[in-house]
């Protein structure tokens, strides 16, 4: 008997089954430095303890997608291991903070099988789940992915596309226990814009860019212990290239938000998201964002924002995102929206 697994195909995936992911993770203290030595990001909330302490928590969390990152990396040996591609989120809510110390595992279910035209591939949908040492969720989200064929003459699934909301609605977004902005410092934060200085439709360019690097890239994919092959591998792919991880692109793009949305300080939900094209070493990344929606919650002083997040290769005119046929512009490298928390 095998003691080494090649990771699972397209065929190897059942309807309704759930994945127990192996290796959980302990959120180390200098993940935080590691992640901002990745990822140019800013944001008060993750960088200071007291700041964090000014807004009601008890100190600074590590960044939401840092802890998104460590629960994807859980999946990827069961879920994207022989990925083509990762093509899309959704549904994506972050229900708890995650604080170092803290050991995350996770859970995916199979939502979604459709084989592809050619016979060599499918996508396989999942729902995700991240939880803590207290068995308390932190993060849910859904994923869809290309996979790989192995056996092409396996039969396929009968095709389950599973439908998702457009968004997560303002009213399920969870704010943490505790999140206070009545007295939040705008000196500290680095910028005076409060939620009420945004308005649908608005769409600020970030200007700044970051040329990804190989050396960045395969430190980050190991920190997140993500092993998809076509990250690391040259030979996984017909161009001899590595494909970016698409959540480095994310991290990225995010960070750069910081110039012209330094108070969304904490995303609360992924609506949707799709890595429009692939990314790889020498690319300079740039970003835009659109404002689409801003509703209240019920914590003191705080508000919420739905933006639209876009990364371009090299530096694009913001608002550009699609060509007349529908497809997204060739430049265009990710397309977020999500929900984030900033000062009323």
């Amino acid at each position: 008997m095998s003691k080494v697994t090649a990771g699972r195909f397209f065929e190897d995936y059942r309807l309704g089954e759930t994945l127990h992911h192996a290796v959980p993770r302990t959120v180390s203290p200098g993940l935080r430095d590691i992640y901002t030595s990745l990822y140019p990001s800013r944001f008060a909330l993750y960088s200071s303890d007291e700041f964090a302490r000014g807004c009601g928590l008890a100190a600074s969390p590590i960044e939401d997608l840092a802890a998104f990152h460590l629960v994807f990396g859980k999946t990827v040996p069961d879920v994207s291991l022989n990925a083509v591609a990762n093509l899309g989120y959704g549904a994506g809510r972050f229900l708890a903070p995650v604080w170092p110390g803290d050991t995350l595992r996770a859970t995916s279910e199979v939502i979604g099988l459709k084989e592809n035209s050619s016979g060599k591939t499918g996508v396989v949908w999942v729902r995700t789940q991240g939880f803590n040492q207290h068995d308390v969720a932190v993060v849910d989200y859904v994923r869809w992915v290309m996979v790989k064929k192995h056996d092409l003459a396996a039969p396929a699934p009968a095709p389950v596309v599973p439908e998702l909301t457009q968004s997560v609605a303002a009213t399920a977004l969870v704010v943490p226990e505790g999140l206070d902005f009545s007295r939040y410092d705008f000196t500290l934060a680095g910028a005076r814009h409060r939620a009420g200085d945004y308005a649908p439709g608005e769409i600020i360019d970030h200007v700044d860019g970051v040329t990804l690097s190989e050396a960045e890239h395969m430190l980050a994919t190991r920190l997140w212990q993500n092993t998809a092959k076509v990250h690391f591998d040259t030979t996984a792919r017909p161009d001899g290239r590595r494909l970016i991880y698409g959540g480095h692109v994310i991290s990225m793009a995010r960070a750069l938000s910081f110039n012209g949305l330094a108070n969304a300080q904490m995303i609360v939900a992924l609506n949707a998201g799709s890595h429009a094209n692939p990314a790889f070493a020498g690319d300079t990344v740039c970003a835009w964002s659109e404002v689409l929606d801003i509703a209240t919650t019920p914590a003191p002083g705080v508000a919420a924002i739905r933006l639209r997040l876009v990364a371009t290769r090299g530096h694009q005119p913001a608002g550009g995102l699609r060509a007349d046929d529908g497809k997204y512009l060739p430049d265009v490298l990710l397309d977020l929206d999500y929900w984030a928390l900033m000062p009323a």
